[in-house]
């Protein structure tokens, strides 16, 4: 062996042993886990797709106002939003009495909707423990009228309805134990040791959670990563090995990935490929219990979400917030019940699919089942086609069968250069999303198809789309779905879409910029003039109306962005949205 190889031999294996012994010595007791042990360990998770989120705690009692006045802030941050002392906030405590708790009725509402899990508050961000614990008196035991823990309860209901349960714990933030003051201190009572708050009250409370549940908790959703540096971190994760087999999330802090992305209030657009993720959502505005937020999301919305995530891979965690009764709002009831119904006919069409093959689809979203050399693609309509035919667009794959989940009636389909035409009836089975059954042979293979305009005529550009031509990137992931980097006037980026219906169109741009950067949209020899928004920060869009109009007619088209060189500002790019002018 010459020299040069023995040196690059014995350098690689230093980098192995290292590599080796960091994970050999890593506290994270998934650190060694095979992809075949990661695979059945989420198996369950993966397969489920839909879950409850349930934000419960002591602000369910001021649920928004504080001395008579409302707070604008989200249920659950009323202490940190109102600035409200802790001697005044612990004592909504001795209000907390949700003598109208039924474990029972909400498990049951939530396997009725079709969840397959449940994530509760364990504990927020105000510190109070809704649950028996050693480590502090601020505690459902100890603090309120209640005295009893209302997670061993929900635990029993739970494995009688077969229904997996997870608890949510605020590890970083405690605005009444002494945790990170990252949203601030108003309090001079709260100013504390953060390493005392780790090791007296969240390592002994999170051994709790994972000791005293039996089987559960089967999730462990940690909040914000706060001042969570790797040593802190550390003295939590090694906790997991407490129960074998629990999945935790990625907002632990301290380095730590764990097992799930979690997007919140917003589905991204292209998922997390690679990833295992989950978007939680509220059914209102607000997680924990808020009496004046009537503005809820419509059944139709709910179930296109909770398509529109399993499409790209990934669960729906959708919240409830009770009352101080312990009561679930009825609006959120409703909703939920709506839900089930949809789930009860077309769930097969959710529960352990994985990501669609699909760019895009022009009348709604795709899941799909690979088994050996057969694959089933669920196809959720959301616009059914008036002329009696369905496109699938680029679909290459010899088609075996389809039919209406619903009915299980048989459809007539044919292969064309296109993709694949499937004949419907005349009427939707479903006003929301009706599900079409298509068996393929083999893998789907899908050829890249260009743009289609909607049901209603409008087009929409988005950022993940787009042919890039220049330095710019595209960028994903918490809020930012757009083309960024983009700070030189050369460069220009562009979409070729398909009219079916002609006419003229409006162009609206969603934008995040600095400054007030001019740009040009051009199709053909057609040109519209904009200009960018000043939004202040590169993450805050903002709608831009371009002047004019264009006229597009049947066909190919392709539509380009051309910053203007003279006043350039660089700027952030979501979408482009062209609606016809009726």
């Amino acid at each position: 062996m010459n020299k040069h190889l023995l040196t690059a031999c014995l350098v690689l294996g230093t980098i192995v042993s290292t590599a080796t012994l960091r994970a050999q010595t890593s506290p994270d007791p998934y650190a060694n886990e095979t992809p075949a042990q990661r695979d059945a360990r989420m198996h369950w998770w993966r397969e489920a797709r839909f879950g409850m989120f349930i934000h419960w705690g002591v602000y369910s009692v001021p649920a928004g106002y504080y001395n008579g006045k409302p707070v604008a802030s989200a249920g659950e941050w009323i202490m940190c939003s109102g600035k409200i002392p802790m001697a005044d906030y612990q004592k909504f405590a001795t209000h907390y009495n949700p003598v109208k708790y039924n474990p029972d009725d909400w498990v049951k509402l939530a396997k009725a909707a079709g969840m397959k899990y449940i994530v509760i508050t364990a504990k927020h961000h105000d510190g109070f423990a809704n649950f028996a614990t050693k480590a502090s008196p601020w505690n459902i035991v100890d603090a309120t009228p209640y005295g009893k823990d209302v997670l061993q309860p929900l635990a029993v209901a739970c494995r009688k309805y077969g229904i997996k349960l997870g608890f949510y714990y605020s590890q970083a933030q405690d605005w009444n134990n002494g945790g990170s003051e990252c949203a601030g201190a108003w309090d001079p009572a709260q100013k504390k040791d953060m390493d005392e708050y780790i090791d007296k009250v969240a390592v002994p409370q999170v051994k709790e959670l994972l000791s005293n549940y039996g089987d559960f908790p089967a999730v462990l959703w940690w909040d914000t990563s706060c001042d969570m540096n790797k040593e802190r971190a550390d003295k939590l994760i090694a906790l997991l090995k407490l129960k074998p087999g629990i999945i935790h999330n990625n907002r632990l802090g301290g380095g730590y990935n764990g097992d799930t992305e979690t997007p919140e209030e917003r589905i991204p657009a292209t998922g997390f490929p690679g990833r295992d993720w989950e978007t939680c959502m509220t059914m209102n505005d607000t997680w924990g219990y808020k009496t004046d937020d009537n503005h809820w999301k419509s059944t139709e919305t709910l179930i296109h979400n909770l398509v529109d995530i399993a499409s790209k891979g990934g669960n729906y965690l959708l919240n409830v917030g009770p009352t101080s009764e312990g009561l679930i709002p009825e609006a959120s009831i409703e909703r939920l019940t709506e839900v089930g119904a949809w789930m009860k006919l077309n769930g097969q069409g959710i529960y352990g699919t994985t990501a669609s093959p699909f760019k895009k689809l022009p009348w709604g979203r795709c899941t799909k089942v690979v088994s050996g050399d057969k694959t089933t693609l669920y196809l959720h309509v959301f616009n059914w086609p008036t002329d009696g035919v369905l496109v699938v667009p680029g679909l290459k794959n010899e088609v075996k069968s389809a039919r209406l989940l619903v009915s299980g009636k048989k459809l007539k389909f044919s292969s064309t250069a296109g993709g694949v035409e499937v004949s419907v009836p005349a009427e939707a089975p479903d006003k929301i999303s009706s599900t079409i059954v298509l068996k393929i042979k083999g893998e789907p293979e899908v050829e890249p198809m260009p743009i289609m305009q909607s049901a209603d005529g409008s087009v929409r550009l988005t950022a993940v789309e787009a042919d890039l031509h220049g330095g710019q990137q595209y960028e994903s992931g918490d809020g930012k779905d757009n083309i960024g980097y983009w700070t030189k006037p050369g460069d220009t980026v562009s979409w070729t879409f398909k009219v079916t219906q002609p006419g003229t169109f409006t162009v609206t741009a969603a934008i995040a910029s600095m400054g007030s950067g001019n740009f040009e949209v051009l199709v053909g020899d057609q040109k519209l003039a904009g200009a960018a928004p000043d939004t202040k920060d590169y993450a805050t869009f903002q709608s831009a109306n371009l002047a004019g109009t264009l006229t597009l007619p049947a066909g190919m088209t392709t539509l380009t962005v051309k910053p203007v060189a003279t006043g350039w500002e660089p700027m952030n790019l979501r979408a482009l949205t062209l609606q016809p002018v009726k």
